[in-house]
């Protein structure tokens, strides 16, 4: 008797002895226990210490390949357990990066016979509130732009994050230079702890520090939606300036509008950072009434068309921009010559039709309108310290616009960053720290293994590609002459997972 529409049946009789659909996860295991994952875990991590049950290191790890294997939430965490083959594999590895006195040690910390080797749900709640601090219930609210303190777990993470760092940047130093890109994001959640963004919703916004480069996140400090995103940001920038590994001398910052902030430029330009000296950087303007007067004055020769690289044949041509140097002096720059000089280039595109009467008033920051020389433009304005042309600054700037904003996209929609377990807190933002963990390491996947062993193309992929290829993979898992062995079906699948243990071991 046919059970659908299509000829094929479904039976319950089949052998789940040792069978995995997530085969390729274990190189992910294998890389972190390379790059010192779990060790830094175990070091820097305290929410556990002198207790019994899991470790940090069994509780954080697991939720690093849940983000991984596609899981958003702390009931995903089921789909590990529940699988026969991984079980069978994480039981033999999850406590090798510790010597063999410490893993029997470990055997003391459980009454009776361990029952679960990946924590419950319930475990994982108890943890991560643990993360949370006093002052966080009382001083939150409206009406003010207030960070709680960072609690000692939530602190040995971010160093945990910054041993990835280092890790990373030792098997990869593309050069000694760091280009910084500091930008804030919101996640929209439905949550009555959170409070309103300015998109007029509950969110949290958390402020990001992307190192271009190594293509890694160096800092994200978690916030309520009502947080501004330029509250504190010469704080988290000098954070972010520490946590960058010893073999990088020199720095350089992109923003947007929110890092237009006195002391921060000053801080840049000034070279007040004790370590990098002066910073370059490229920071976006409000456009207010008196920049927007000596913009009007500029003579229509000062505008140079903005040329554009074509991606295809490399031939440079015109864009729709162009730019211009304005003089402009604010009253926050004192009239010292031994002071720095603050550059401010003006990009304009025409306007297909002309706006209705007022609207420059409407538009939003970072862009407003205006008429010169009786056509109606979009305006953008640049400050930078830097001594290229106008057009070089621009083009630079705007890669800040490329990588850092699909790693966002990739937070919120590929990782567990789409789902915030609690209405506390502290227990989202060290589930967003974890988070950023798994976004780092499988940045390293891509830069170290994949793209050296597979091809330059797969550093280009994004995580759900790298899911459909290389992790979520069907398999076995079997004990064989006292070793474990992985069997994967197919051909493409086992040399891809092959070429990637090399790889992984060269680097080890």
């Amino acid at each position: 008797m046919s059970q659908g529409v299509l000829p094929f049946q479904l039976d319950e009789k089949f052998s789940r002895s040792g069978v995995t659909a997530l085969a390729g996860l274990p190189t992910y295991l294998e890389l972190g226990h390379v790059l010192g994952l779990g060790a830094s875990i175990e070091e820097h991590l305290c929410a556990r210490s002198g207790e019994q049950g899991y470790t940090d290191a069994q509780v954080v790890v697991p939720l690093v390949l849940m983000n991984l294997a596609g899981g958003d939430c702390v009931a995903d965490l089921e789909r590990l357990e529940d699988d026969p083959g991984f079980r069978r594999l994480y039981e033999r590895v999850e406590l090798s990066h510790l010597p063999r006195k410490k893993r029997r040690q470990l055997r003391s910390r459980w009454r009776k016979k361990k029952r679960r080797l990946v924590p419950s749900a319930s475990s994982v709640f108890r943890y991560l509130e643990k993360f949370c601090v006093e002052e966080e219930k009382t001083e939150r609210g409206y009406g003010q732009s207030y960070v709680p303190p960072v609690s000692k777990a939530l602190h040995g993470l971010r160093l945990v994050n910054q041993d990835l760092l280092k890790a990373v940047y030792s098997r990869n130093p593309l050069q000694s230079k760091a280009t910084l890109d500091l930008d804030a994001t919101v996640k929209e959640v439905q949550k009555d702890d959170a409070l309103c963004s300015y998109k007029s919703g509950p969110a949290y916004q958390p402020l990001n520090v992307w190192w271009d480069e190594q293509e890694l996140m160096v800092h994200s400090e978690f916030r309520d939606g009502n947080v501004s995103a330029c509250f504190e940001n010469l704080r988290v920038l000098k954070e972010s300036l520490e946590m960058l590994p010893e073999g990088v001398n020199k720095v350089a910052l992109r923003s947007d509008t929110a890092a237009y902030q006195k002391e921060l430029l000053q801080f840049l330009a000034k070279g007040r950072s004790k370590r990098f000296g002066v910073i370059d950087f490229a920071v976006g303007v409000p456009i207010e009434k008196y920049l927007r007067r000596e913009i009007r004055r500029l003579e229509e020769e000062a505008w140079q068309p903005l040329l554009v690289q074509d991606k295809k044949t490399k031939v440079w041509k015109k864009s729709c921009y162009e730019w211009a140097e304005v003089v402009f002096v604010p009253n926050w720059v004192a009239h010292k010559k031994s002071n720095p000089e603050y550059r401010f280039i003006v990009t304009r595109e025409a306007l297909s039709q002309q706006p209705l009467a007022g609207l420059e008033e409407q538009l939003e920051l970072p862009f407003s309108t205006t008429e010169l020389a009786g056509t109606h433009y979009k305006l953008y304005v640049t400050v930078t310290n830097l001594d290229w042309s106008g057009d070089e600054v621009i083009r630079w700037y705007r890669k800040r616009c490329g990588k850092s904003e699909q790693v966002h996209s990739t937070m919120k929609s590929e990782l567990a960053g789409s789902q915030l377990p609690s209405g506390k807190f502290g227990v989202n933002a060290a589930w967003w720290a974890i988070m950023i963990l798994a976004l780092n390491l499988n940045s390293a996947m891509k830069q170290l293994v994949l793209a050296p062993a597979l091809g330059k193309r797969w550093a280009r992929k994004r995580l759900k590609a790298i899911r459909y290829h290389i992790i979520n993979l069907p398999g076995r898992i079997v004990n064989h002459a006292r070793e474990l062995w992985i069997k994967i079906g197919g051909t493409a699948a086992l040399s891809r997972l092959r070429d990637i243990r090399t790889r992984i071991a060269a680097l080890a």
